[in-house]
């Protein structure tokens, strides 16, 4: 009944700290989550066992909260930092770890030299959760947020590897220098490898469980909730490093299939909204958790009168100004590194700014308080580990000024968006918003289509096209037709039309005619008739010479050539349109045109296609495309809610704006259900 008991209060916690948010923006979640904790120790302790379970912590909540964050990274922004990433992930832990433990060992002598790096190891790891707050909060360059999340997959476990190492150390008072590197690489590496393992394990599982024919929803989504403690258990009994694995797990992100159909459509939509449930109240009750351990672990040194208080706030406020100058050289020298290589350029004033915030985003939580929950009360009958007390204290002491620090002193380094864009006016952010929602839907149903959806995919996407020319019409914007679009289009045509005649793909005579249509069709758009490029001149003339020669020489105009050139006409269409749809699909998920454009032209050539090729379709045909639409405009409705939350939480849609929003999808959604 305690533990239940606990866990109410602890969630209650969270659901209290997300009202407070909303009324003081200004202190971050993580601050208010830590207060309530501090709050709930000091009233419940006495009715109350609040303990923390260091092993059963990282599984519990670092597990599925790494996996989360791992599953939803850039992984082309992550194998391009990668250098960055792990010089912070491993090596600035290392250094952390040596320098700290001798600054500790000098300054206090009664912790042990073995003792004060088991210290600097638990310091080393920076928290996932906090890290993910404060981005949300400040606008960091692209590159820095990359380095940071890429740090915070990595890091715990060279951290944990470290203070493992120094522990055993402090505890048996026997080190081997070739055995802890033997031992790193082999946890490191062979999480690495269990993680691809189990990654590839979990993919055949569902891909054959899809084979026999089940799409069950539930399944699939708690197969997927349930494969992060799965892969952090089995890597635990392998004996390597089970963070890594649950972190290489979520990059290969196995589970959620990247086609569209109506069960996969279901799961995608249950599956984000019980993550996001999930992340939230993980992410609330682990900083509670850590407001719960605050009271408990500091009292018993602050209360200890041998030494000073004065004195054990310096011992913090060293400790932390030594951690963070570290991490600010370190930090220092891979950006001047990073610009004189690749940049080129003189190291600026604006470059040491940027790794100043690079370093304070840094900050630590729960995971250094885990870790050092695990050093023993005892390392012999009757003999108490030195200066546990104090060195939990330390701990928790630089735990609260770098979250201190992160929360107050970045936004003033790097203000948020909002401040930015005070001048902006509320309605043409909340328009802006509305079509970046509305394009990326519509770029994220381009890349799923599928031969076996692609029709209704078609039709959603329609839809959403005329939704955005319905917006630009209300707000009075300038939509100018996208003739460049179109005539590189027919550019595309040309050049396959080229390659068939030189491949014997196709009769000079039908695709030099068609040459010639295409440029009357481009003379038409460009609105300049008789005026030529040279390029385009030549073409002209030899498909005009050419097709007179193919019908002097060759064809007869009798009934059968006739309807045998129709037949060859057809199909060069029809290569020529595919060849322009796959180029116009690369454009939708570029940047380099409007994607409204790129996608309205790109389903006026599906169109095309689908003409030339079908045959009327049955009824019971429609009646199948109809319901398979149904469900990937579900799938559609869902991705823009998700979105609007996204632009919510970074602060880009006021709270008023993204209500309304939702609330216009939400009708959406019970109009497509028949419940209105």
């Amino acid at each position: 009944m305690e533990t239940l008991t606990l866990g109410l209060l602890l969630l209650a916690a969270v659901l209290v700290s997300s009202v407070i948010d909303q009324i003081v923006p200004k202190v971050s979640l993580p601050l208010i989550q830590i207060a309530l904790g501090v709050v709930v120790a000091l009233f419940a302790s006495g009715s109350i066992q609040i303990a923390l379970d260091p092993e059963l912590f990282l599984v519990f909540f670092i597990a599925p909260l790494l996996y989360d964050e791992a599953k939803h990274a850039d992984k082309v922004l992550l194998w391009r930092d990668r250098k960055p990433i792990l010089s912070l992930a491993i090596g600035l832990v290392v250094v952390t770890t040596l320098i700290i433990g001798f600054a500790v060992n000098a300054v206090i002598p009664s912790i042990g030299l073995a003792a004060a790096f088991a210290l600097g190891a638990a310091l080393g790891p920076t928290d996932a959760v906090a890290v993910s707050s404060l981005s949300k909060q400040i606008d960091i360059p692209e590159r820095q947020k990359s380095i940071l999340k890429g740090e915070l997959l990595l890091n715990d476990a060279s951290g944990i590897v470290s203070f493992q190492f120094a522990l055993a150390a402090a505890i048996t008072g026997a080190f081997s220098l070739f055995d802890a590197t033997a031992d790193f690489l082999v946890e490191f590496f062979g999480g690495l490898v269990v993680g691809v393992v189990l990654g590839a394990v979990g993919n055949f599982i569902v891909r054959k469980v899809r084979d026999i024919g089940v799409e069950n929803t539930t399944f699939h989504v708690l197969f997927e909730v349930f494969t992060p403690f799965l892969v952090y258990l089995i890597s635990g009994a392998l004996h390597v490093s089970g963070i890594i694995a649950v972190v290489v797990a979520g990059l290969v992100n196995v589970i959620s299939p990247r086609t569209i159909g109506p069960a996969v459509a279901r799961m995608n939509i249950v599956s984000s909204s019980v993550w996001r449930v999930l992340t939230f109240a993980l992410n609330g009750v682990v900083f509670v958790l850590l407001g719960t351990q605050l009271p408990n672990a500091m009292r018993h040194t602050w209360d200890d009168v041998s030494i000073g208080n004065g004195m054990l706030v310096g011992y913090v406020i060293g400790l932390t100004f030594v951690l963070l100058a570290v991490r600010f050289a370190w930090c220092l020298a891979m950006e001047y590194a990073f610009v004189r290589r690749v940049g080129k350029r003189p190291f600026k004033l604006s470059d040491a700014k940027t790794s100043l915030i690079t370093t304070l985003c840094g900050a630590k939580g729960t995971i250094t308080l885990s870790i050092l929950f695990t050093i023993p009360v005892f390392i012999a009958p009757g003999v108490r580990f030195p200066q546990r007390d104090l060195i939990i204290f330390l701990a928790c002491g630089v735990i609260v000024c770098t979250l201190l620090l992160a929360t107050f002193v970045v936004p003033l380094l790097a203000p948020r968006r909002d401040a930015k864009q005070a001048e902006l006016d509320a309605k043409k952010r909340e328009v802006e918003c509305n079509l970046e929602i509305m394009r990326s839907v519509i770029e994220e149903l381009t890349s799923r289509q599928t031969p076996q959806n692609r029709l209704e995919t078609q039709a959603v996407i329609r839809s959403y096209n005329d939704r955005l020319e319905r917006i630009k019409e209300i707000n009075d914007m300038e939509d100018e037709p996208n003739v460049r679009l179109r005539i590189e289009a027919l550019h595309w045509e040309r050049e396959r039309t080229l390659e068939l005649i030189e491949q014997k793909g196709v009769s000079g005579m039908v695709g030099y005619a068609y040459l010639a249509r295409l440029e009357q069709v481009e003379q038409l758009l460009e609105h300049h008739a008789g005026r030529l490029s040279p390029k385009h001149l030549w073409i002209r003339v030899r498909a005009i010479m050419r097709r007179g020669l193919h019908s002097m020489l060759i064809e007869l105009p009798t009934n059968s050539n006739m309807s045998l050139r129709a037949e060859e006409q057809r199909k060069l269409q029809v290569e020529t349109a595919t060849y322009a749809i796959a180029r116009l699909e690369e454009k939708v998920a570029s940047t380099e045109v409007p994607t409204e454009d790129a996608a309205a032209l790109l389903l006026e050539y599906q169109g095309n296609k689908r003409k030339l090729m079908s045959a009327t379709p049955s009824v019971s045909t429609v009646i199948k495309t109809v319901s398979r639409t149904d469900d990937i405009r579900r799938y559609a409705l869902q991705l823009e809610l998700e979105q609007i939350q996204t632009m919510y939480e970074e602060e880009r849609l006021s709270r008023a704006a993204a209500k309304r929003m939702r609330e216009n999808v939400h009708l959406m959604q019970l109009d497509l259900d028949n419940h209105v």
